[in-house]
């Protein structure tokens, strides 16, 4: 019952920060070629998704404007 809720507070930070610490040093970073390679893969891919939605989308209007007409 001596510990007062900061001292509580207090311990609870530090040992979160530890571990997070700890964590941070497992992370193993990818090289700058690497990054570079996902990086140009993944633009790439967000064009050819936002294409292909584009063209679903404009079929299912031409589709919908056949159909209220």
């Amino acid at each position: 019952m001596g510990e007062t809720a900061k001292t509580t507070t207090t311990k609870v930070k530090s040992s979160w920060f530890k571990g997070l610490k700890a964590e941070w040093k497992k992370i193993i970073w990818p090289s700058r070629s690497t990054l570079a390679k996902e990086s140009v893969a993944v633009a790439i891919i967000t064009v050819i998704l936002g294409l292909l939605i584009k063209l679903v989308d404009l079929g299912v209007g031409q589709i919908l404007e056949l159909i209220l007409k």
